[in-house]
């Protein structure tokens, strides 16, 4: 059974920062992309940034300069630090894992639980 387990979510004012953390847990042979995606109430899920396994990333252009994606391998976890938050930054998010799980079951996209921000102003 794969996890993607969120924390680091909560209430923040704006201008604040806040550090969200994923961990992958269950049995996988190797994690490729990772990366986290967002929901705002009303909105469609989108993109906010993602980091692939040599550590290449991309930034949606609504979080360039504010957002930092990294992922510490050997933790099998990727990390989103988010400074300079706004109010347009509230949503829940959502961890993302692309996994190779072996030669039986391949490659797999997974999704965390989602972890709530919010930015009061």
């Amino acid at each position: 059974q794969v996890q993607l387990v969120e924390s680091g979510g909560g209430l923040v004012q704006a201008g604040g920062s806040l550090r969200l953390s994923c961990a992958v847990s269950g049995r996988i042979f190797s994690i490729n992309t990772m990366g986290w995606y967002r929901q705002a109430p009303g909105k469609q899920r989108e993109l906010v940034t993602i980091i692939t396994s040599g550590g290449s990333t991309n930034y949606a252009e609504s979080v360039k300069g504010r957002f930092t994606i990294s992922r510490d391998n050997a933790k099998n976890t990727v990390y989103l630090q988010m400074n300079s938050l706004k109010p347009e930054d509230t949503a829940v998010y959502y961890c993302y894992a692309n996994l190779f799980r072996g030669l039986k079951w391949g490659t797999e996209d997974y999704w965390g639980q989602g972890t709530q921000v919010t930015v009061s102003s």
